[in-house]
């Protein structure tokens, strides 16, 4: 890949793990199908043939063994980006998350390291079946010991996934699938954000909207269309689930008086909650309407004839915005 090549998200995410795997050879790539196949949505096609089986590694139907297998080569110092085929898949697994994964460290006092990066793609919009669209990052980011992230465009998706890698703490790397094969943008070019770090990818002054993954692009859509209306929307890509960048959040809000958080994943106890109770604390005398959630339902995510009808399109949004406008 040539530095500001342009490559949709799921050619983004190869080149940054073809990238880890020449600059460490301790870097090894395994799941179902990621090696001969190139994986389901291709996204490690080719990584096999050019760094051998040892390497991009082929595994049984067994996400609770992959995972548990992850922490042992981990402890024996290699850093596994262990491949989740989807989302729904990784509950036979959550077990060696939470209880092994989550907690060695604080469980050996810092003495031990694990370096895991999971990846799963997650989300709707792509005409799944049952168990292939969740979005199940609020049940991770209640986990302490682990770090959840989530890139919205290809140069994120390069950059964090090689900070992911580099890390010594485990992190699940959330890609938003519907957003794989999406307008291609350049990649490689300048100073990495930090991982943890939300962004304001549009200014505005009326409102702030905070989303992130797959919604990012719903909000930009819905301050396009707030400006014809005459609204000036700020957006800001979250990037980082756990932790949270709370200070990027406040400073918008402050700036603007209002916010509306987004996200694919139900409203009821999902991460707009959490940000919600926080700014609301932070920015009391700053707000000007309380702080509104646009989400999934509480209910469990639909057949594929009527998923349009679940996932928080535009024209959700814009009620949220005008909602929030309304105080």
């Amino acid at each position: 890949m040539a530095p500001g090549e342009k490559l949709p998200i799921a050619k983004a995410i190869n080149s940054s793990l073809r990238k880890a795997l020449e600059n460490d050879p301790k870097v090894v790539v395994m799941g179902e199908d990621v090696g001969k196949l190139g994986g389901v949505f291709r996204v490690t096609d080719g990584l096999q043939k050019d760094f051998g089986e040892d390497r991009v590694i082929d595994t049984p139907l067994a996400e609770s063994g992959i995972v548990g297998t992850a922490i042992g080569l981990a402890l024996r110092g290699y850093r596994p980006v262990v491949e989740i085929q989807f989302d729904g898949f990784v509950f036979p697994a959550y077990d060696q998350i939470v209880t092994q994964l989550a907690k060695m460290h604080a469980r050996a006092l810092g003495k031990i390291k694990l370096p895991v990066v999971i990846r799963i793609p997650y989300a709707g919009g792509i005409g799944a079946v049952e168990h292939h669209s969740e979005s199940p990052e609020a049940l991770f980011a209640h986990v302490a010991g682990l770090k959840i992230v989530t890139p919205a465009n290809s140069s994120d998706a390069y950059w964090m996934l090689q900070q992911a890698i580099e890390c010594d703490d485990p992190v699940i790397f959330f890609e938003p699938k519907s957003r794989y094969w999406g307008k291609g943008e350049e990649v490689g070019r300048g100073i990495p954000a930090p991982l943890h770090r939300a962004r304001v990818i549009r200014e505005g002054t009326d409102l702030t909207i905070a989303s992130y993954g797959p919604t990012v692009r719903t909000a930009l859509q819905a301050a396009d269309a707030s400006a014809e209306e005459g609204r000036s929307v700020e957006v800001l890509d979250l990037r980082s689930i756990s932790p949270i960048d709370f200070d990027t959040i406040q400073a918008s809000v402050e700036r603007t008086g209002r916010l509306v958080v987004v996200h694919e994943a139900p409203v009821f106890f999902g991460s707009g909650a959490e940000i919600a109770a926080r700014i609301t604390e932070r920015c009391f005398y700053h707000l000007e309407a309380p702080v509104l959630r646009v989400g999934g339902f509480h209910a469990p995510y639909p057949p594929a004839r009527v998923e349009e009808e679940y996932l928080p399109g535009l024209d959700r949004v814009l009620d949220g915005i005008d909602r929030a406008m309304a105080y």
